[in-house]
């Protein structure tokens, strides 16, 4: 197998979380690859809104959110099983965007700056030996200083490697489907909505062009009870609350054929792996209900860019740089995400959903508190 030179740093996987980290590295002068497996533009699953904790930095990255005129979104809604509904404003707000977009606007802006992306091409192991790494894909073994695994919630590295919450057994926290959808809709432009469904929920929000996304992730059980057929379920489970038997009846879908995905796991992850720097999903979930995942990604990019470069600089040892990295993304996420598992509890079920919505009603600032919980502030 033919080697090629050694960069500074490789990137397993070309998500919000490795393209931004490949853009802050290579404005440094590091030599940068990223590995991506798909062809851009793509869909990803994805709820497609963002926390405005993150507008500064995207914009530091040459993201132009103003001249794109996203969506600002300032409400949220949130409904039980049998429809019952709270409505809140949210106390930072976010924006809707889809991946599609954002993905293919950071690729072009990481080309720009003059990272080497290998679209396509899939790495089927990553070793480290002598103080440097080896990556391997089907055509060429390349060598890096650093690497990245930024390759989203699970992924055949995952396996090889015999990482933890692989071989979890089934439970309320790995074993969950998501699907998405593209849509026209009269659903207003300024709110989020969660739909609670029996053993799941559904997230509507705006993004661009007069398109709305809908994704919502359940049981695969509910899948399985459904003859394994989306639709069937969507008729039959999500459409007994009457807000989504009105989206999924009224909607006029665009992104025609769903997206689907499975093994959706929630379980703890660590942050380093065979002395790769885990960033986005591959580090660590939050719930979808609590709708900062890609903020998350955004953030964690800045934390390993930033020791990242120490370590190239010399100023601190690789062993340093690793522990240091575990710390400040537990000091930073830990919570939120212990945070989003227990909220995510008291969704799902109607009795309990119910009881959450009549009890938060009268306590704006107890729903308040809720979202702050699973956000944090700008970076």
């Amino acid at each position: 197998m033919e080697t090629a030179t050694t960069y500074d740093v490789a990137i397993v996987g070309g998500g919000l979380a490795g393209l931004s980290l490949s853009i802050q590295l290579k404005r440094q002068g590091y030599s940068v690859i990223l590995f991506e497996k798909e062809q851009y533009p793509f869909h990803k699953i994805c709820g497609e809104y963002i926390s405005l904790e993150s507008w500064d930095f995207l914009n530091d990255l040459g993201v132009d959110l103003d001249s794109m005129k996203v969506p600002i979104i300032t409400k949220l809604q949130v409904s039980s099983v049998s429809g019952k509904m709270l409505e809140h404003s949210l106390p930072l707000g976010g924006f809707g965007i889809s991946r599609y977009r954002l993905d293919n606007t950071l690729v072009q802006i990481a080309k720009t700056q003059g990272v080497d992306i290998l679209e396509n091409t899939k790495v089927n192991d990553v070793t480290f030996s002598g103080d440097e790494f080896s990556i391997h894909t089907s055509l060429k073994k390349y060598q890096s200083k650093l690497v990245a695994g930024s390759y989203g919630k699970r992924s055949n590295i995952d396996i090889k490697w015999k990482r933890s919450f692989i071989s979890a057994a089934k439970n309320k926290l790995n074993n969950y489907i998501g699907v998405k959808y593209h849509v026209k809709s009269a659903f207003p432009v300024d709110t989020i909505a969660l739909h609670n469904f029996k053993n799941g929920y559904c997230g509507i929000v705006k993004i661009e062009d007069d398109n709305y996304n809908i994704c919502y992730m359940t049981t695969a059980s509910n899948l399985q009870k459904s003859n394994g057929n989306i639709k069937q379920m969507e008729a039959m489970i999500l459409s007994q609350n009457p807000h989504l038997k009105k989206i999924f009846t009224e909607s006029n879908v665009t992104l025609v054929t769903p997206l689907t995905i499975s093994q959706i796991s929630f379980d703890k992850k660590s942050q380093v792996e065979n002395h790769v720097l885990m960033v986005g999903d591959a580090a660590g979930m939050i719930t979808p209900l609590c709708g900062n995942g890609m903020s998350m990604a955004l953030h964690g990019s800045k934390i390993a860019a930033t020791l990242m470069q120490n370590f190239l600089k010399h100023t601190i040892t690789r062993d340093e740089m690793e522990k240091q990295y575990s710390r400040q993304w537990s000091n930073v996420f830990a919570h939120r995400l212990v945070m989003g598992r227990r909220i995510q509890r008291l969704f799902g079920r109607n009795w309990l959903t119910n009881l959450f919505i009549t009890i938060a009603k009268p306590f704006p600032g107890f729903v308040s508190y809720l979202v702050r919980q699973t956000h944090g502030n700008p970076f």
